[in-house]
């Protein structure tokens, strides 16, 4: 003898069919690589961590994303960036704001007025 009616067993079938479906669906991969970025920003606000160390870290964070075929995050070479400005690396600075210009088009006005007031600092220091 059945307990419950035709629709509600059809209505019950389709439910559980769908709960075991949505079960086997893969997670969205994201869209970005972070691996440790945002504890290096973090690190770089509270002061724990001085450039030359965050600049190891997020080269290992790059050369992870490389090697997974993975993109870098927005912002990521633009700090990355600020850090080779603070040790004095001039020339990898102008590199890392033109690499952020080229990935995210977006930004070109931010990184021109960066490279504007960097550039002048480079170009002193070069004909010196």
């Amino acid at each position: 003898m059945n307990i419950l009616p035709k629709p509600a067993r059809l209505c019950g079938v389709v439910i559980l069919s769908t709960m075991l479906l949505a079960g086997c669906v893969s997670r969205p991969q994201p869209l970005y690589y972070w691996g440790d970025y945002q504890a290096q920003v973090y690190g770089h606000f509270t002061g724990e961590k001085g450039p030359e160390e965050q600049i190891a870290a997020l080269e290992a964070v790059r050369e992870e994303a490389l090697a997974e075929g993975k993109a870098l995050p927005p912002g990521f070479q633009a700090h990355l960036a600020m850090l080779y400005g603070r040790t004095g690396r001039s020339e990898r600075l102008v590199e890392q704001l033109e690499a952020e210009k080229k990935q995210f088009p977006e930004s070109t006005t931010f990184m021109d007025f960066l490279l504007k007031k960097f550039l002048p600092q480079v170009d002193a220091k070069v004909s010196q």
